[in-house]
């Protein structure tokens, strides 16, 4: 049990050294986070149509262009940067910071946007203290899945994988950052 113990301690540090070591300083607005957004945006729009529904009722939304997870045995982590729309304006960025614990292992990436259904929800994003937890969940954004799907609390949430492989049997739950710009 101990090892098992000291174990988890040396992952969760080495999760939180390669934030350190990867993450990177931003200083206000970059001229290149208009492309991204727009491009992670488009993203959706091409491969998932379905939702352009919720594009034109959705107040605003949370676009996650590549979230990048990975595990091993107990303990995983993922981490991804985004842009926050207000009424199709690009209004701030946004980072999205995952914890499971549970049997896993492998890695993937993949996109996700959130859709706020109202002024409200979306404020409440901005205010960086917004998590989604076990009990909301990303719906792979397939044509079907898509066209039966509504908001849930005021929110719709839409995965796309991108690449990788992994096998899980987790809980946990994903935390937000906000910043204007």
């Amino acid at each position: 049990m101990m090892k098992k113990m000291k174990m988890m301690r040396i992952g969760v540090l080495a999760f939180m050294l390669a934030g350190l070591v990867f993450s990177t300083a931003k200083a206000g607005w970059d001229p290149a986070d208009g492309d991204r957004a727009k491009a992670g945006v488009e993203f959706f729009r091409k491969n998932a149509p379905a939702l352009d529904r919720f594009f034109e009722k959705a107040y605003g939304y949370a676009v996650f262009p590549d979230v990048f997870k990975g595990g091993f045995m107990m303990l995983g982590g993922g981490h991804g940067n985004g842009y926050v729309y207000e009424l199709n304006t690009l209004v701030g960025h946004s980072s999205i910071t995952q914890l499971n614990v549970g049997p896993q292992l492998g890695g993937q990436s993949f996109s996700e946007i959130i859709f706020f259904k109202d002024k409200a929800e979306l404020d409440n994003f901005k205010r960086g203290n917004y998590e989604l937890n076990a009990q909301v969940e990303g719906v792979v954004a397939t044509a079907g899945a898509a066209t039966t799907i509504d908001f849930s609390h005021g929110v719709a949430v839409f995965v796309l994988p991108k690449a990788g492989i992994m096998a899980e049997a987790t809980v946990g739950g994903q935390k937000f950052s906000y910043r204007q710009y």
